[in-house]
């Protein structure tokens, strides 16, 4: 009965690779709702509410990364990123809790669960610094890539005319081959100012969406 144990490594791998093509498009899409990516990654499906050109760019950044020929060293520099921005997430909880403690929360937890996350995140981080600090500043050398992109994307707000035609090229060209188109907003609610939810317009509304 040896094959049990890898079988069930693989199963278990692939549905961890279903649950991360999931998020990370989401992760893109909801960044481009709010205006940190070009709205293009906005975009969802017309009938199936999916977010292709999302996906899309999920795919190329993965195909991107599997350029190195270490699979090790991926890992590692995956891993690091992943864990400082997991913290980062938890200890914005204990912020938003401090700063408005009367936001609308559907489900509330106790900070003592918060506060031993980060107890243990930080041992961690620290000790990935003192074991490996090569590999820990070169991932934070990739991630502070991502200033400059930022800077000439988001913060710069006056791009010249042919920056702007270029894009709606790009995004006309896309919406016909995808067939995406932006979602519809649901109303804002009077009593909570919470994040708006998209939803579509077109197809069946009982067909169940991914």
């Amino acid at each position: 009965m040896a094959w049990i144990m890898p079988i069930s490594v693989a199963l278990s791998t692939f549905g961890g690779v279903n649950g991360s093509l999931f998020t990370s498009s989401r992760l893109f899409f909801a960044g481009a709702r709010e205006g940190h990516l070009p709205s293009l990654l906005a975009m969802i499906h017309v009938q199936r509410c999916t977010p292709i050109p999302a996906l899309l760019f999920t795919c190329l950044s993965t195909l991107l990364m599997l350029v190195t020929s270490d699979i090790y060293t991926l890992i590692n520099y995956v891993g690091f990123i992943n864990y400082l921005f997991y913290g980062v997430t938890v200890a914005g909880q204990i912020v938003l809790r401090w700063r408005q403690p009367h936001m609308a929360r559907p489900i509330k937890v106790s900070l003592f669960f918060p506060v031993l996350y980060l107890l243990f995140w930080a041992f961690l981080l620290l000790f990935s610094l003192w074991s490996e600090p090569v590999v820990c500043g070169v991932g934070l050398a990739i991630m502070l890539t991502g200033v400059p992109v930022y800077g000439l994307g988001v913060a710069w707000h006056h791009k010249p005319p042919a920056v702007y035609t270029c894009l709606a090229a790009v995004t006309r060209v896309t919406q016909k081959l995808c067939g995406v188109v932006y979602p519809e907003m649901e109303p804002p609610d009077p009593e909570h100012t919470e994040q708006l939810e998209p939803m579509c317009n077109t197809g069946d509304p009982d067909k169940p969406h991914d």
